[in-house]
């Protein structure tokens, strides 16, 4: 068989729109990437890492809003070849670069003012029934471990006065995230956007949705025939 093609799409979010190229098995920016773009403070003081940064698009929105440098990261080496090949594409790679690494692992050397932390953060039940991550990688059983990890592992990533833009759902366990957090932010944290959305079909309607509602683990919540979950961006701020 043939090597599959990249896919092109538009970015219609913050400082779009500009086209971008997916790579096979690389996540497309979604919903949660377009909130956290609109939820996004940069300066052109600011040194900018992208966790999980998958195609680049949040990395190219730090950018085009005038950060002075930005690192992604991503565990997939076709997210960083895809990301990599856009930077250069929008004219941006002088200042945008790309390495790939679980979590913060490859950005160790960097002191970042933002951290931008959107790491895939649903059950991974919920993952296999919606088809959103088509290289398989989700958020741990309860959708809560990854990015928990991922809060445990900034170090000095982040430098005193910096600020995380962490989203969480209600289509995960949300408590443990914003836990987690705490630990590391104490009570400098701020919810600073909140929007909602359906859930597909398939997904409301699936065992694994009604088995974590069940446990507490979920908190959706009706309208009409349709099941809504709500996502948050938090501000975290590093003392």
């Amino acid at each position: 068989m043939g090597q599959v093609a990249p896919t092109e799409m538009e970015w219609k979010g913050r400082t779009g729109p500009f086209s971008i190229w997916l790579n096979p098995g690389v996540f497309s920016p979604t919903h949660t990437s377009r909130t956290i773009a609109d939820a996004l403070e940069i300066g052109h003081d600011d040194t900018v890492i992208d966790v999980g940064c998958g195609s680049g698009v949040l990395s190219f929105v730090a950018a085009r809003m005038g950060a002075k440098r930005v690192v992604g990261c991503d565990i997939s080496e076709e997210a960083v070849e895809a990301a990599t090949r856009n930077a250069k594409r929008l004219g941006l790679d002088d200042r945008v670069e790309f390495r790939a690494g679980s979590l913060l692992d490859p950005v160790r050397d960097v002191r970042a003012t933002v951290l931008i932390g959107d790491v895939s953060g649903i059950p991974d039940e919920i993952a296999q029934v919606t088809g959103w991550f088509p290289d398989g990688r989700a958020g741990g059983p309860t959708g809560a471990e990854l990015p928990s990890l991922m809060l445990q592992s900034i170090g000095d990533t982040l430098a005193p006065g910096g600020r995380l833009y962490l989203p969480t759902g209600t289509i995960q366990d949300e408590k443990s995230i914003i836990a987690a957090a705490h630990l590391v932010f104490g009570d400098n944290m701020e919810p600073v956007m909140e929007r909602e959305f359906p859930l597909p079909d398939i997904v409301g309607k699936s065992v694994a949705v009604a088995r974590m509602m069940k446990e507490g683990l979920l908190n959706l919540h009706r309208r009409g025939s349709r099941w809504l979950w709500r996502r948050q961006i938090w501000r975290c701020v590093r003392t």
